[in-house]
């Protein structure tokens, strides 16, 4: 079993002002596979909030996979990006990639995310996109594959065959 962390960004959704229905979008589809939710938080679009976040979920609570979602457009407070990129020892670019192109199927409007994965240690970390919807979709797409490499990262490869 993996288990996920996932991050929030999002000014309003850390002041209580939104709800965050992404993060739950998210939770949904990983219960679903079996992964095992050890952290959900929501963090102001900051990128040393996002960055202190990260490590702490990778480096202290030594997850497998850590989801964010949110901060990935073209808005001057969008910096997820940036902050993963500062957090990766690896970059893992094809996951962010297939999910791009998948979701230009859908809309033109994927060309517009900035959206970044790579790794840090043993812990995979994916940037999705902010709409429920475009992160239901996203991650229902690439989850398998997700899996797949989770796998080969961690070592669980076989522990979590099916």
């Amino acid at each position: 079993m993996y288990t996920v962390g996932i991050i929030t960004a999002s000014d309003k959704g850390s002041k209580g002002q939104r709800e965050d229905l992404s993060g739950k979008a998210i939770k949904d589809i990983v219960a679903s596979k079996g992964y095992k939710l050890l952290r959900q938080v929501i963090v102001p679009d900051e990128e040393d909030e996002l960055i202190k976040e990260m490590k702490y979920m990778a480096d202290e609570l030594k997850i497998d996979l850590i989801l964010t979602t949110g901060g990935t457009g073209f808005s001057k407070r969008d910096v997820t990006p940036e902050a993963s990129m500062k957090v990766f020892t690896r970059q893992a670019p094809g996951i962010a990639e297939a999910i791009r192109y998948y979701s230009l199927s859908i809309t033109p409007r994927a060309m517009l995310s900035r959206a970044v994965s790579g790794i840090r240690n043993d812990t995979l970390i994916i940037n999705l996109p902010g709409s429920p919807k475009a992160v239901k979709e996203a991650l229902e797409y690439a989850i398998d594959s997700i899996e797949h490499g989770l796998g080969i990262l961690t070592g669980k490869e076989n522990e979590c065959a099916r």
